[in-house]
């Protein structure tokens, strides 16, 4: 059976092909997703994560990513996401191929944030700016600017000294690192957002008309990176999958709790690339988009990064 490392996913992981294979696969739907979490808590208050996330394209592929995420690894010298892909042929069962799970999932996220920035950010978007200090930052990075003219690469985290934006410039990206966050807000096109917060660091009055906010970071209830003013801001309010977002992220719940929007009025990827909603309208309209993830993602990158490598070999 065929592993694809780390290296190799990463050498593989083309953005605009990505893209296509995830718009490819909201087009075309799954027909079985799921989603489990299990969590631990630990004594620093915290809690660490196991996510198993499985998807079924019946008569294609089909396969399950487990995840671990482990926040208090960096401070031991290890990497906080770390798991396995499994890749089976669904048209008789046969396992065929594992990937690393954290380089694939870095790839997915990046990838998956970019395709959705193809149809809701303005198409001469030039400024980004990224949000965050973890292993992700760089790709969403990389990804958004092989989708969209970027000139600035505005870079933020709450300790800019642990960002190094040497390798991001040595392939040619004007990266800055800013350390003040609400200027940065208002100077960027997109602002793509990786962190951990459990309190928003993003304030609607900074974003300025025809940005494109992207949230990718919170995954629990009590996860939230931007206010409910930002939320308010946009027009329409869009998701990757209903599945890893409402009930489960708190960009999504505190929102609806608050009864600024409803269930109903969040537009998913699925409608968004099949034409049965609305994307943006004018260059002046703020798009908002919560970023969950999900197998789904996961199983079209990984047969994506499948075939790319039997098509090189």
């Amino acid at each position: 059976m065929l592993h694809l490392g780390a290296e190799r996913v990463h050498a593989l992981a083309e953005y605009p092909g990505l893209v296509a294979a995830l718009q490819a696969m909201n087009k075309q739907g799954v027909d079985l997703i799921d989603r489990m979490l299990l969590s631990q808590p630990t004594k620093q208050q915290g809690q660490n994560d196991w996510l198993l996330l499985p998807a079924w394209s019946f008569d294609r592929y089909f396969g399950i990513k487990l995840v671990s995420v482990f926040p208090e690894n960096p401070r031991h010298d290890l990497p906080a996401v770390q798991g396995i892909y499994a890749l089976f042929e669904g048209r008789n069962g046969a396992a065929i191929a594992t990937m690393e799970g954290a380089a694939l999932t870095l790839v997915k996220t990046a990838a998956n944030s970019a395709m959705a920035s193809d149809l809701l950010s303005r198409k001469d978007s030039e400024t980004l700016l990224v949000c965050g200090g973890g292993a992700l930052a760089p790709h969403l990075i990389m990804a958004h600017c092989a989708l969209r003219p970027i000139k600035r690469v505005l870079w933020w985290n709450r300790r800019p000294e642990a960002l190094d934006p040497e390798p991001l410039r040595a392939i040619g990206l004007a990266v800055e690192i800013v350390t003040d966050l609400g200027a940065a807000v208002q100077r960027a096109d997109i602002v793509s957002t990786a962190t951990r917060a459990t309190t928003p660091i993003i304030e609607g009055a900074w974003l300025k008309p025809g940005c494109h906010l992207d949230l990718v970071g919170g995954y629990l209830p009590e996860m939230r990176e931007a206010d409910d003013a930002a939320f308010a801001r946009a027009t329409r309010h869009y998701v990757d999958a209903r599945l890893t977002t409402v009930g489960v992220a708190g960009d999504v719940c505190a929102p609806l709790a608050a009864g600024l929007a409803t269930e109903e009025s969040l537009i998913d990827m699925f409608q968004l690339n099949r034409g049965e909603r609305p994307g943006r309208q004018d260059d002046q309209e703020i798009t908002w988009f919560k970023s969950g993830g999900g197998g789904h993602e996961d199983l079209a990158v990984a047969q994506y990064l499948y075939e790319s490598h039997l098509g090189a070999n």
